[in-house]
């Protein structure tokens, strides 16, 4: 191909670790912790995302002419839709009622990880070619498996507007990241906010200081086994209670903090010499990423103060650009979360599907774009006039 896509050799990996970790990790870049071989692998050790949960690992990944690995993707055979946060069973639901097979689907994705990041890895140097033949491998890898579709879920804007001039299905979402204005200290944060909001907040943090609760910061060697007991107990029974169970067993959080302690930011809650609550954050180059949390379900405000609060003073310490709390929560929005686009891109074999989803699509993102701009006017901002916001 004039685009030099023809020089690239594209293999399937069935594991993580058939990967070289420096190579991959110089394809994913330094920036997002959830894409390292690190993070991927301790899925599939612990068990956690492998062909018997429904996560078979079908990697890409990219040769150039000299053997170098120049690309990747992370993607997975699935035969269902759980841990994805990209909801789609409406869709199966349509296509199997049809008389078609919507499972099992190709899914590029970190699996139970509503983390926005690159999907299409291109190694320093790669270019627009690599991620090119990316894109054609995919395709060709749904066709040769003949699966109903291949979907890429929370990919950064630029590779779905890649995958968009390629012809695959668009759509959009909505999360809940907070931006640091280079403020000097959490009260300076409270000060750009209107009266109401910076009074309720100082509310919250005072109750949870005055119950006596007790919480620690962790990361590094100050992580111990039994932080990582508590915290899973605590994950599962908030799993438990929401989901019917959890996607992440015990091992993982062993290995998470075994290879990628540096990454984690723990945050544990204390009462009285007996852990209470946790709330578990990865650390990319200039993000906070929150994932989980779990308590008994004592206090109030604890969720609050862990879980935002805490993670934006760690922010305002180390100088980050960004907290990103994850998926689901208008409540963020009053704690200084704002509501942002999120992405992913959807090739489907059948065109009479491919032409019903269009349709669809086109009026979801229509219908995103308009919530997105109506939870904006709920900010509890300050106008940059210095009058209260209308939130």
């Amino acid at each position: 191909m004039p685009d030099g896509r023809d020089a690239i050799t594209v293999k399937i990996l069935s594991g993580i670790g058939l990967a070289d970790a420096q190579d991959w990790d110089a394809c994913a870049g330094p920036g997002n912790p959830f894409l390292s071989h690190a993070f991927l692998l301790a899925l599939e050790e612990s068990g956690s995302a492998t062909g018997k949960t429904g996560w078979q690992p079908s990697h890409l990944a990219a040769f150039d002419a000299a053997g170098r690995m120049v690309g990747a993707v992370p993607a997975y055979l699935k035969n269902h839709s759980y841990g994805e946060y990209v909801f789609d069973h409406a869709w199966a639901n349509a296509y199997e009622r049809a008389g078609g097979n919507y499972y099992p689907k190709l899914q590029v994705a970190v699996p139970f990880t509503p983390v926005p990041g690159p999907r299409l890895l291109v190694a320093p140097g790669g270019g627009e070619a690599v991620a090119a033949a990316l894109i054609d491998a995919l395709e060709q890898v749904a066709k040769r498996y003949g699966v109903s579709s291949a979907h890429v879920t929370f990919p950064e804007q630029a590779d779905w507007e890649r995958l968009g001039e390629a012809g695959w299905l668009q759509r959009t979402g909505v999360q809940y990241h907070w931006e640091n204005q280079g403020y000097a200290s959490f009260d300076a944060f409270l000060d750009t906010l209107n009266s109401r909001k910076r009074k309720a907040i100082r509310k919250e943090r005072r109750e949870v200081a005055d119950s006596g609760v007790r919480l620690h910061t962790l990361t590094g060697d100050a992580l111990k086994p039994e932080h990582w007991d508590a915290f899973h107990a605590f994950y599962m029974e908030t799993a438990d209670r929401k989901w019917g169970g959890g996607y992440l067993n015990r091992r993982f959080f062993d290995l998470l903090g075994q290879t990628m302690a540096d990454r984690v930011v723990l945050v544990m809650c204390e009462d009285d010499g007996e852990w209470v609550a946790g709330a578990l954050n990865l650390l990319g180059a200039d993000t906070l990423y929150g994932r989980n949390w779990g308590s008994d379900g004592r206090y109030r405000f604890l969720h609050f103060e862990a879980c935002y609060y805490r993670a934006l003073d760690f922010a305002i310490e180390r100088g980050l650009k960004r907290v990103e709390a994850g998926a689901q929560g208008e409540h963020k929005i009053q704690r200084g979360y704002r509501p942002v686009p999120t992405y992913s891109a959807h090739w489907v074999a059948d065109p009479g599907f491919r032409r019903a989803l269009d349709r669809h699509l086109a009026e979801e993102r229509a219908a995103v774009a308009a919530e997105i701009e109506a939870l904006a006017e709920l900010s509890p901002y300050r106008q940059e006039d210095g009058s209260p916001s209308t939130g």
